[in-house]
């Protein structure tokens, strides 16, 4: 039999070990949250259909995309992005915008939006997200772990992959 202190202690350690185990995705999600506009439409890595039909436009710098990036995007980078570099692609056609976290892509998302793109979309959580939900990235069209998060602060958020910075 089992006294009421053992059981007690099991029942803590369980709780503990399960904080644990999402305080990574309660902290990211409360992190984003602050980010992300309410009214800004998000696509979530599990939704691969349309994820498949869209265009993928990485919005980091150049070289945080040489690093990696999702396969068959293209980059159009945030300091110097200009709108002409989209200019062959439909304004009905879906568009996924992405960064690291999805502020800078939120940001590139708008002013696509305000030049009448129709169908765009913010990855939610970025290519970390991304990568922490096994989805793969690539370099110079090969799989690779690494995966630039920006800053060792950003980093924190990567539990898979190798994380560059």
């Amino acid at each position: 039999m089992i006294s009421l202190k053992t059981l007690y202690c099991v029942i803590l350690v369980t709780c503990f070990v399960t904080i644990q185990g999402h305080a990574q995705s309660f902290g990211y999600r409360t992190l984003l949250k602050g980010f992300y506009d309410s009214d800004f439409p998000v696509i979530y890595p599990n939704q691969k259909e349309l994820i498949s039909k869209a265009v993928l436009l990485d919005t980091r710098e150049k070289s945080e995309f040489e690093v990696s990036h999702l396969d068959n995007a293209r980059w159009v980078g945030y300091d110097g992005f200009q709108i002409s570099s989209v200019s062959d692609i439909p304004k009905n056609h879906p568009i996924v915008v992405y960064c690291t976290v999805g502020a800078r892509s939120q940001e590139i998302g708008k002013k696509l939006k305000s030049e009448g793109f129709t169908q765009v979309y913010n990855l939610y959580g970025g290519i970390i997200h991304w990568v922490n939900e096994s989805n793969p990235v690539f370099k110079e069209e090969k799989e690779t772990e690494q995966v630039h998060t920006y800053s060792r602060m950003w980093g924190v958020w990567l539990k898979k992959g190798e994380g560059v910075f």
